[in-house]
């Protein structure tokens, strides 16, 4: 069974992006500037992902999940682990170990549909579904293979 609150790392998401106060992306302060990292980061680049001190406004762990409307539901029992989804997913939402598919990141996935589009299995191992639609109700609404006409 596929795990829904599957993370790329423990400290990933753990925030809404925007902090309590929520502003349209026209009402952004221009020229502001959002630091990646707490305190001194000289040597940052030694540390793993998930030791870094990462700001609150750093999108490794603010979550933008409220932004979606439709999102990508992964299907372990067709995908071939070709990790196409893994190289163009441009949020890093797609969580992939040893190359092997795991599954989606859904508080940094925006909903793009990038992995679907570059999915080259029949049928693609990854559709989109309604934001609110549940994982059991997407994969039983799975469609079938198609088979190649002569």
């Amino acid at each position: 069974m596929q795990d829904l609150k599957l993370k790329a790392a423990n400290k990933r998401g753990i925030h809404q992006l925007g902090g309590d106060e929520l502003v349209g992306w026209d009402e952004v302060t221009q020229g502001v500037t959002l630091t990646s990292f707490e305190g001194d980061a000289t040597d940052i680049v030694h540390l793993k992902a998930e030791e870094r001190n990462y700001s609150d406004f750093n999108s490794y762990t603010a979550s933008v999940a409220s932004w979606r409307v439709q999102k990508p539901v992964f299907n372990i029992d067709v995908c071939i682990d070709c990790q196409n989804c893994w190289v163009w997913c441009p949020d890093t939402s797609i969580i992939s170990r040893d190359k092997q598919m795991l599954g989606i990141d859904y508080d940094h996935c925006k909903g793009c549909e990038v992995c679907v589009e570059v999915c080259p299995t029949n049928p693609k191992s990854l559709l989109m579904f309604n934001e609110q639609e549940d994982l059991e109700t997407a994969l039983s609404q799975w469609p079938e293979k198609k088979k190649k006409e002569k």
